[in-house]
């Protein structure tokens, strides 16, 4: 089965590109869009990828990698099962995946801004209520918000820090008021998860741990757990808002477990034996050679491609330049240089995998090939002198002739290195001290994939004269040191979608550099980055904004933080026949490939 989307939704994302602020705000609406007005009308049906006619019922068994010690994914302390955001939590308002950025009431029955978006108001549902059947109050609202913003993870600060003040402004309505102009703040705070204020009355939030069951309003929730093995949500039955427009069709699973294991072999050796019915594939080759087993040749098992219409974001090796030795853009362009892409793309994957070319390439928003022009390039002036070359001028990745010595870009590294400072001495790169180049790759146990291409590019990076320490630790290792930044080089993988706003910052903001637990690991620092996200997020016009994401592209790109890998332009999946899913694919179609929302399940 494979669903392809209309090519010509490509462009019109671009063209849904109208400023907010065209579309003010002048009393309660049912939905909220970065960019004009929702599709949806205040009577919608449903969403226009979920099926409202779908039975409910069967079960939804997918695997994961590693293990967990906590059901608090609100808190950097532990390790969380990730589904556990997205399906045991609610927030005021539902995103639809069907339009770039656009929000539905879920929790909030309306919702209210005005023109210049310094302030946003609530109205919650009087139906709203959590789990053990109390109602939602407007002080769960404002104590979920603070207690997130100054205990929360690191990605719910920055928006808390732009928050002048929250006030209740009636029985079931609260505002909150910004401290300045920001356009996606409105929709960002819709998107906060609600906790109950009473389940955490006299408990330390930032604890981790498996003694708190969330109470929360969401479909789903906490049923059975085995710390390390799996956690099984099941569908509430007497879930509040199972007749609002926007979950017709959407939740009918009656029981959703992730089941955990050491590597990626007993997982998918799992799924063989048919102990899970689902499971994402990653690799093209595996996809094309290793599922012909007997429960896909009899049609149990269904293969089913889904596209999507979303960047490619960022995965690869990052390097982080808090570490000197990564400080110089021509060391990193270097080791760029000498990692050979065709070569081991065509190992892995039998060359077929696209590479990764931008932060937002595969989309409308990516840098556009050879030099900066127009706006992009007014935007990147100021900062000039800064800025790596090609920023300005551009900036492509090298390519290789695809044969395993990759003679001419190892010269290409070899030179940029000697530019640098380093030498080869007694076969080893050295500095003017003698002090060889040394850094280490530090990769989670069970990551066979990057372990094999770590294996070619510690080759390559040896002729060279670099000898790098691979070590391979545990998960909860891996994300103590990452969490701190105790790394040289590091797997890096950072989602992207089409309408980047405030998380940007988060990502790659000055202020993030020595934040714990932040997602800034390359270590940016960059006056041109920061004014690049604060005209993405005061843009009013869509020529403006897009010229802002393409002028960041281009910071990004050219400033070889990471040494790209490939992307999938689509989702593989694998799952029981039984396990059906719209015919419909929102723009974001991918989201079908990792959240079960609008999955049903069907004998027959």
């Amino acid at each position: 089965m494979k669903q392809v989307l209309s090519q010509s939704l490509r462009g019109a994302v671009i063209l849904m590109l109208i400023p907010i602020a065209g579309s003010a705000l002048a009393e309660p609406k049912h939905g909220i869009a970065m960019y004009g007005d929702p599709a949806l009308p205040p009577d919608f049906v449903s969403l226009p990828y979920a099926n409202p006619n779908a039975p409910t019922g069967g079960r939804v068994v997918v695997g994961e990698v590693g293990t967990f010690d906590s059901l608090n994914p609100h808190i950097l302390k532990g390790r969380v099962p990730w589904q556990l955001r997205y399906l045991a939590y609610e927030s005021l308002m539902g995103r639809s995946y069907d339009e770039p950025f656009t929000l539905y009431g879920l929790l909030a029955e309306s919702i209210e801004t005005d023109s210049t978006h310094k302030w946003v108001e609530f109205t919650l549902r009087e139906e709203a209520r959590f789990s053990d059947g109390s109602p939602v109050t407007v002080d769960d609202v404002i104590w979920s918000y603070e207690i997130l913003g100054t205990q929360g993870h690191p990605r719910y600060l920055s928006a808390w820090d732009k928050i002048e003040k929250s006030e209740k402004t009636g029985d079931r309505s609260v505002r909150f008021t910004f401290t300045e102009q920001d356009w996606e703040l409105a929709l960002i705070m819709g998107l906060r998860p609600i906790l109950k204020k009473a389940q955490w009355e006299d408990k330390d939030f930032t604890q981790s741990g498996l003694t708190e069951i969330p109470i929360s309003t969401a479909p789903y929730v906490v049923d059975d757990f085995e710390a390390g093995r799996f956690v099984s949500l099941k569908r509430d039955p007497d879930y509040w808002g199972k007749d609002l427009p926007f979950r017709k069709g959407t939740n009918v699973i009656d029981e959703v477990r992730m089941e955990f294991f050491g590597d990626a072999t007993a997982m998918f050796e799992a799924f063989k034996a048919g102990e899970l019915n689902t499971i994402r594939e990653t690799n093209t080759a595996k996809w094309d050679q290793q599922y012909n087993f007997p429960r896909v040749r009899s049609g149990d098992v269904i293969k089913s491609e889904i596209t999507h219409e979303r960047p490619s974001g960022m995965t690869g090796f990052v390097m982080n330049t808090r570490r000197p030795q990564f400080q110089d853009w021509r060391v990193r362009e270097a080791l760029i240089q000498a990692f050979n892409f065709e070569f081991i793309n065509q190992a892995l994957n039998g060359g077929v995998q696209p590479r990764i070319t931008s932060y937002f390439s595969n989309s409308d928003l990516a840098m556009q090939h050879g030099p900066a022009e127009g706006k992009v390039a007014e935007l990147l002036e100021p900062f000039k002198a800064d800025l790596a070359p090609g920023t300005l001028e551009g900036y492509d990745l090298p390519v290789s002739n695809g044969s395993e010595r990759n003679r001419k870009n190892i010269r290409g590294a070899t030179k940029l290195l000697e530019e640098a400072g380093w030498v080869v001495q007694d076969g080893k790169l050295k500095d003017e001290a003698g002090q060889p180049f040394a850094f280490e790759i530090l990769l989670e146990t069970g990551s066979s994939e990057n372990q094999s291409i770590i294996n070619i590019y510690r080759e390559a990076l040896e002729r060279l004269g670099i000898f790098p320490k691979v070590t391979l630790i545990d998960k909860a290792q891996y994300k103590e040191r990452t969490d701190a930044y105790d790394f040289d080089m590091t797997y890096f993988q950072r989602g992207l979608s089409l309408s980047p706003g405030n998380e940007q910052t988060t990502y790659w903001g000055s202020d993030t550099v020595e934040t714990p637990g932040g997602r800034n690991l390359m270590g940016i620092a960059s006056p041109a980055v920061d004014a690049m996200i604060k005209e993405i997020l005061t843009s009013d016009n869509q020529e403006d904004y897009v010229a802002a994401v393409r002028a960041l592209d281009r910071i990004l790109t050219a400033g070889r933080y990471v040494i790209p890998l490939w992307y999938l332009d689509r989702s593989m999946l694998v799952h029981d026949k039984e396990l059906k899913y719209p015919e419909k694919l929102p723009i974001y179609g991918d989201f079908i490939g990792f959240h079960p929302d609008v999955w049903w399940y069907e004998e027959g």
